[in-house]
């Protein structure tokens, strides 16, 4: 652990943040009623459709977390960031203060938001203890490469492969905002040697290839896995601009419990010795 704060933010060009947040670690009931006075009503009208309780606290949780952080970066209050979705239909910020660019993913016991300044910025949590028919759905979904790679796997390693590609896949298509209208199998990620080692909690320099229909520049493009415990895996990409392949990218790890406190880890993943209830 390096700090906790309340302190304003400064993002650099090359700088990506990613936050995370248990929302079973917070139940609180008047820091929940705060939360809820934060949304705006379009926001509450969609968090209260879910139908179990749980799902209800996660999408609340969300929603205080994404506009609390995003107040670290501007003198704004976080119940007054108003959002719509941008042309590729994602999430935007309407007359942001600064260029922030946001995503958010969310799965059992962990919400994460990566945020930078200008590029477009996808990340993607899965809870990879879930049971699935992973090797059907590889077949289905990923390209001929990522499959024969997993098929290469031992058995007992193949369901956290699959979830490395997973995880990267999503993130590649929440950056573009364009959801599963881009064919999975339709591009291609190849892991570096050493994710195979013990105790790594990132992996980067993976490799991103296209299918020959697909018009892309896996130039403008990098991408990362972390490993931030034994239950979730998660990835980020980015899409810049132009060329960043010798971007030198700099990441900064934050646990947050909205509107309370933010502390700034040295990996990326939950505070587990905090709760408030």
């Amino acid at each position: 652990m390096l700090s906790t704060s309340t302190d304003q933010l400064t993002l650099a060009t090359n700088e990506i943040h990613l936050w995370s947040v248990d929302p079973k670690r917070i139940q609180q009931p008047e820091l929940l009623r705060t939360y809820s006075r934060l949304l705006s009503p379009e926001e509450t009208t969609k968090q209260q459709r879910f139908r179990f309780e749980k799902d209800r606290h996660s999408a609340l949780i969300t929603r205080a977390f994404v506009r609390d952080l995003l107040s670290r970066y501007a003198d704004v209050p976080p119940a007054d960031w108003k959002f719509i979705k941008g042309e590729k239909d994602k999430p935007e910020i309407v007359n942001p203060p600064l260029p922030l660019r946001f995503n958010i993913s969310h799965t059992d016991n962990m919400i994460i938001c990566a945020v930078m300044l200008n590029d477009d910025i996808g990340c993607d949590v899965e809870n990879i203890k879930r049971t699935s028919d992973v090797l059907s759905i590889a077949k289905h979904s990923f390209s001929q490469v990522e499959v024969e790679d997993l098929l290469t796997q031992p058995i007992a390693q193949q369901a956290s492969r699959f979830f490395d590609y997973w995880t990267l896949k999503e993130s590649y298509i929440k950056a573009w905002g364009l959801g599963l209208s881009i064919p999975l199998k339709d591009f291609s990620f190849t892991l570096p040697d050493n994710h195979l080692q013990e105790n790594v909690s990132c992996i980067e320099n993976i490799k991103l290839s296209f299918a020959a229909h697909r018009v892309d520049d896996a130039n403008i493009w990098r991408s990362w896995l972390f490993y931030p415990n034994n239950t979730h895996r998660v990835a980020l990409s980015v899409r810049a601009a132009n060329n960043n392949q010798t971007t030198d990218y700099k990441m900064r790890f934050f646990n947050s419990i909205p509107l309370i406190k933010t502390t700034e880890t040295t990996s990326f993943g939950p505070d587990v010795n905090t709760m408030i209830d």
